[in-house]
C-alpha cells in the first residue's frame, strides 16, 4: 500500500527521508500544491495522504476519495483556525497537544485520530515546529500500525484568527516572559519576524533568551522602506 506526505517545510522533509515507513507500505512524497491534484494522487492510490505541513486546502476531490490526515498544534475543539502556536503563546498557554485530524469540508473540525502532549514554553518558533515534527511523523506510524478510528469532535470548540503580517509590531508595555515571548513566537523563515519602528529605521529582534528578568536578542536594524 502506498502513502502520501504532503508537507512543504525543511524540517519536516528532513524528517520524511530520515522516516522508515511500516512494512507493507511504500512512501511517496509532495512538496508541491500543484502535484496534489486528483489526477497525480490517482496513479499513487495512496491508503492515507498525511500533511505535517500544508499552506493550502486539500481539494475536495482527494479528500472525499482518500483518508486525508492533518495535524493542528492544539488540544482541539479548542484553539480551530490559523496561527496555532502563536496564538497559544499570547494567551500564555504553553502546554498543548498536537491533534491528528481527518480533513472535512470544515477548518479543523475533522474526527480525530489521536493526540500527544507537546511543550511550546521554551525555543524559538522554528524550533518548536522541528521539535513538533519529530512527534509528527511517530503519530503517523502509529495510525497507520494501529489503524486508527477517528473520533468526532464533540466538546466546545474555540476558534483562533491567524495573525497578519501587521501584527508582528511589538506591542508595548510588555512583561519581560511577554516581550520574550512575542520574538520567539515569530521566529521562524516563514513569519516576519518581531519589530519596532523608530525614526526612519525598522528593528527586527531574533533569537531571543530570557535571563533573570532581561531579555537578550539578536536586532537587524534597517532603513524602513517607503
Amino acid at each position: 500500500m502506498n502513502i502520501i506526505i504532503a508537507t512543504i517545510h525543511g524540517w519536516n522533509i528532513r524528517n520524511y527521508y530520515k522516516w522508515k515507513e511500516p512494512e507493507g507500505y511504500k512512501k511517496h512524497l509532495i512538496t508541491d500544491k500543484e502535484n496534489l491534484k486528483l489526477g497525480n494522487v490517482k496513479k499513487i492510490n495512496p491508503k492515507y495522504i498525511f500533511s505535517p505541513h500544508w499552506s493550502w486546502k486539500i481539494p475536495e476531490e482527494i479528500w472525499k476519495t482518500y483518508e486525508c490526515v492533518v495535524f493542528h498544534m492544539t488540544d482541539l475543539p479548542f484553539g480551530r483556525g490559523g496561527t496555532p502556536l502563536q496564538n497559544l503563546i499570547m494567551r500564555g498557554i504553553y502546554k498543548t497537544k498536537i491533534s491528528a485530524i481527518r480533513v472535512t469540508n470544515q477548518l479543523d473540525a475533522g474526527p480525530i485520530y489521536l493526540k500527544k502532549d507537546f511543550s511550546i514554553r521554551d525555543g524559538s518558533a522554528q524550533e518548536i515546529y522541528e521539535r513538533a515534527s519529530k512527534i509528527i511523523f511517530q503519530m503517523i506510524e502509529e495510525i497507520i500500525k494501529k489503524k486508527v478510528d477517528p473520533v468526532p469532535q464533540r466538546e466546545k470548540v474555540t476558534v483562533f484568527k491567524r495573525l497578519t503580517p501587521m501584527q508582528s509590531e511589538i506591542p508595548l508595555n510588555l512583561q519581560p516572559r511577554q516581550l520574550y515571548d512575542f520574538i520567539r513566537m515569530l521566529d521562524a523563515g516563514s513569519y516576519p519576524p518581531a519589530y519596532l519602528k523608530f525614526d526612519d529605521y525598522r528593528l527586527e529582534f531574533k533569537n531571543a533568551k530570557l535571563d533573570n528578568k532581561q531579555v537578550f536578542a539578536d536586532v537587524l536594524i534597517k532603513k524602513e522602506e517607503k
